[in-house]
């Protein structure tokens, strides 16, 4: 049949568009979260998250997904869930395997979690998706304490970005030789929709050789200046990595998040109070194509100017000139009384500075020209001889 009218209908199955693999940091900040209730509020931007994430599931069968939660005093995952922690087992060959498995959450054990149920008007990989991901955050905020709230009014976004990139760096690199299958296994109530694509061999299928990565934050919270070293060390991996950092900025201002859309080549946007109502369509028209799209796509946010002007960590001040600690590269905006970093506690030497006053050259004052023609008594211009 292929044959009929003479085109070759089995194709290249080497030419479909790589997988893309989705990580998504959601700022569960308390704090923030409770100045956005009446303009948006959690619930809202779950739900709308969760049709965004469907939307990345179903352009390719091969995409994955994964979701992180920035909390308060901690950084987790909602999706997938990590397994309980179990003792190290044996394999046959004595060797211990100390790696963490990662489930949907929804096998009855793993946690307290049970299972999803069967929806005949749901994509059971959407239900697995949405069921895992609403126990989980539905958990840890059952698990946030007053005193926890209360001890920090910060966001563990470092934490969530390392971990994040940790994820990345295993699925780029592949699992153990278990899962063999490339599709969503339909009767497998534990399947993860978007598993590890091997063959029986061990090899990486064609579907997984491109396996392209990105990260998308939404943020509510504000300066992360007291986490300046990681979250830049984060930013700098992602750059090598060719990892670009989506920003939806949804609340707050912080310098540190738009240079990192703008070094990782990531798309920047930040929404204010009349925007907010339109969070999805910026979801599904900003942020849901992928590196291989944006290619042929102008982005948002290209050509505008970026404010690469430094915070201090001493007053989390927006400065254009200040001291810089020469071992961690803080940035103070006035000298330090006891000369000491606030991040690395080293000792610095400001030198001269402050003991010896400035010497500024003095204005070197200008001749006073001469009124009709006459010379000034101290001209030393010659008197003409008359001839």
């Amino acid at each position: 049949m292929d044959g009929v009218d003479a085109t070759d209908r089995s194709g290249d199955h080497t030419e479909v568009e790589p997988p893309a693999l989705l990580t998504i940091i959601l700022d569960t900040n308390p704090h923030a979260w409770a100045l956005l209730e009446k303009s948006l509020p959690l619930s809202k931007v779950v739900a709308n998250l969760l049709v965004f994430i469907n939307a990345h599931i179903a352009i390719n069968h091969a995409n994955r997904v994964a979701v992180l939660a920035s909390h308060a005093e901690r950084a987790q995952f909602l999706y997938p869930t990590p397994a309980r922690a179990q003792p190290q087992s044996s394999h046959a060959n004595g060797t211990s395997d100390g790696d963490v498995s990662m489930t949907d959450g929804n096998s009855v054990g793993n946690g307290g979690a049970v299972q999803a149920p069967d929806d005949a008007n749901k994509y059971r990989p959407f239900a697995h998706i949405e069921h895992a991901l609403t126990n989980n955050l539905r958990d840890l905020m059952s698990r946030t304490t007053p005193a926890a709230i209360s001890s920090t009014p910060a966001t563990m976004m470092a934490g969530a970005l390392t971990m994040a990139l940790t994820y990345i760096s295993k699925q780029s690199a592949g699992q153990p030789m278990g899962n063999t299958s490339s599709q969503f296994n339909y009767s497998d109530p534990s399947a993860m929709a978007g598993g590890n694509e091997f063959s029986s061999d061990g090899t990486r299928s064609s579907g997984a050789m491109g396996l392209t990565s990105r990260i998308l934050i939404l943020s509510v919270s504000g300066d992360l200046a007291n986490q300046y070293i990681p979250v830049m060390n984060s930013i700098f991996a992602c750059q090598r990595l060719s990892i670009p950092i989506d920003i939806l900025k949804l609340a707050g201002d912080t310098v540190f998040l738009q240079q990192a859309a703008d070094a990782t080549g990531g798309v920047y946007m930040a929404l204010d109070g009349e925007t907010r109502a339109g969070f999805l369509q910026y979801l599904m028209f900003a942020y849901l194509p992928d590196q291989t799209a944006r290619d042929h796509l102008i982005m948002p946010g290209e050509g505008e100017g970026v404010d690469f002007r430094a915070a201090c960590f001493c007053h989390r001040r927006v400065v254009d000139i200040g001291f810089v600690c020469s071992i961690c590269l803080s940035i103070f905006c006035e000298p330090l009384h006891d000369s000491t970093c606030l991040t690395c506690g080293s000792h610095l030497t400001l030198a001269n500075y402050g003991q010896k006053p400035v010497v500024v050259p003095k204005k070197k004052k200008k001749k006073k020209r001469p009124i009709d023609g006459a010379a000034t008594p101290d001209s030393r211009a010659g008197t003409p001889l008359p001839s």
